[in-house]
């Protein structure tokens, strides 16, 4: 399954972000609230055993439909929604409710902050380690919106000041997640992606204490943790301005590839046929990275 904590707003570009473009709906998200009900209809209206009989006969009649209709992924696709849809009636709220967890815990992902932003974010990294223990594959965790800005870290104004605010929101209950997966065992088995679609310029049209950065691709910073991926060590050099890349240079189709590796998968055999052509994640692109395996 694939799982956003999504802290209650959609980001620039909409909920395109977390679909499933043209394949099939069932690998699109399931976006969790950060309070309330974190699911809309969490709670089946019937008892349990008169819902499976009711989506056991639907799934019969999808499945006949599905063999005389043109568009059979989608209705495979409906399906599998239907079932996810069962399956976290009975485990979502367990899974949400992290007043289960012991106090001890609980501080050290900082859900007792007095910071309202990083308290939410602290409950959402919490509750991705439930999420990955309880077996989801994919668990997306977003910065809470300060100030109804939908992009936190867009900073093109006070970018010092906003770059502050969301370092003392995240960094805590980043470093407790990994300290956290570490722990139980589960880090090897787990890749933490901290990342975005790019970075800031190293330059400013002015010096001034409101000033902001505008959009970079062509040298910025992710880092990885777990996975089987080497700990404790930077890849790659940026010129003295951080301007662009000078040595080791890394593409995102080498990140994509390099991920899909330490999860067993060929990233150029991994395919989906659409438009008359097999799509690959990678494109045409892509190496794997051994630099930042762990041999």
């Amino acid at each position: 399954g694939y799982v956003v904590l999504n802290n209650d707003w959609v980001p620039n570009g909409g909920l395109e972000n977390f679909g499933s473009s043209f394949l099939p709906a069932a690998y699109q998200a399931t976006m969790l609230r950060p309070s309330g009900e974190p699911v809309d209809n969490i709670e089946p209206s019937d008892p349990i055993g008169l819902q499976q009989r009711k989506l056991a006969l639907l799934a019969e009649q999808d499945h006949e439909f599905a063999q005389q209709s043109a568009d059979a992924n989608a209705i495979e696709g409906a399906i599998a929604n239907y079932e996810t849809a069962f399956r976290m009636q009975s485990t979502i709220p367990e899974i949400a409710d992290i007043s289960q967890e012991p106090e001890f815990i609980q501080k050290m992902y900082g859900v007792d902050s007095t910071d309202e932003h990083q308290q939410l974010y602290a409950t959402q990294a919490l509750r991705a380690r439930r999420l990955v223990e309880a077996g989801v594959r994919f668990v997306e965790i977003t910065c809470p919106s300060f100030d109804g800005n939908n992009s936190p870290w867009d900073q093109h104004s006070q970018l010092k000041t906003n770059h502050e605010k969301n370092a003392r929101v995240t960094e805590q209950s980043v470093a407790a997640l990994i300290t956290d997966l570490k722990q139980r065992g589960l880090l090897d088995e787990t890749i933490v992606i901290w990342a975005g679609e790019m970075g800031r310029t190293p330059h400013t049209p002015k010096i001034s204490d409101s000033c902001g950065r505008d959009h970079h691709v062509d040298g910025y910073s992710i880092f990885m943790a777990g996975g089987g991926f080497r700990p404790g060590f930077a890849y790659g050099e940026t010129d003295e301005f951080g301007n662009s890349v000078v040595h080791n240079q890394v593409d995102i189709h080498d990140i994509h590839a390099t991920i899909l590796n330490q999860l067993g998968i060929d990233h150029t055999a991994l395919t989906y046929r659409h438009g008359g052509r097999d799509h690959r994640l990678t494109d045409v692109h892509g190496r794997i990275l051994q630099d930042l395996i762990v041999s």
